[in-house]
């Protein structure tokens, strides 16, 4: 079972943890989406990620795993 958090509340937390990550410290994620038809489970995404000084390849890996991490523990509201 999964939490339910608003879309801005489920941002600060994907920021942070992406922020928490090896080589991410200076990335940021601006805001998290909703996946059309599905409302269970891993109904978001992150779809951008501004970098900041922090390497592709080190955000890329981090956003999988905080992707991956965070889906298991939260889900959008359908409100939002």
């Amino acid at each position: 079972m999964t939490t339910g958090k608003t879309k801005s509340e489920l941002t600060e937390i994907a920021d942070h943890a992406l922020r928490s990550q090896p080589g991410c410290e200076t990335a940021a994620v601006p805001a998290v989406r909703g996946l059309p038809n599905i409302r269970e489970g891993r109904n978001w995404e992150i779809p951008h990620v501004v970098l900041g000084d922090s390497l592709i390849s080190d955000v890329d890996r981090a956003v999988i795993t905080v992707h991956r991490r965070l889906g298991r523990q939260y889900h959008l509201l359908a409100s939002e």
